[in-house]
């Protein structure tokens, strides 16, 4: 498991962010359909296209993970009268986009052991966060909030 991270945060004032967006995700799979969807509109809105294809699959990735590890079986349930657990939220600074998901889950998130089979069908999915963002981490939520955000940075514009 890895240690919480900060690091490589835009400054967390909400003040400083210049838009952000987000959206609730049912505890399906077919979710992240919607969180692509989701980020194709709001990056075009924010004349970012160019980032879709990379921010895209990281946004896959982070809310593939948060259904598939974070989500209690039970919440599943289409019947389930609930909010819905998982919440991506995309915000943007002048020079920096960060992608963040909200899961309730305590546990952090893990990573594949290096002598594990990178063959597999599936477990590469921090791996390819890893790979396609400038940066990502994750830490727990506090205060009446429960869980975690797993996020990952992308550099827009010269910082690129």
């Amino acid at each position: 498991m890895l240690e919480p991270l900060r690091q490589g945060l835009p400054p967390i004032d909400p003040a400083s962010v210049s838009s952000s967006a987000s959206c609730a995700l049912p505890a399906r799979f077919e979710a992240v359909r919607g969180a692509r969807t989701f980020t194709r509109s709001t990056l075009s809105q924010w004349d970012l296209d160019d980032r879709f294809d990379d921010v895209a699959l990281v946004v896959s990735e982070l809310v593939t993970n948060a259904l598939r590890h974070a989500v209690p079986a039970d919440s599943t349930d289409p019947e389930a009268p609930q909010d819905p657990p998982v919440r991506l939220h995309l915000m943007r600074w002048t020079t920096r986009l960060v992608c963040a998901v909200r899961d309730p889950s305590h546990s952090g998130p893990r990573t594949r052991e290096s002598d594990e089979d990178f063959a597999a069908e599936s477990g590469r999915g921090l791996f390819l966060v890893d790979s396609f963002s400038d940066s990502w981490g994750w830490h727990p939520l506090a205060g009446t909030l429960h869980g975690k955000v797993v996020w990952a940075l992308f550099r827009l514009g010269a910082e690129a």
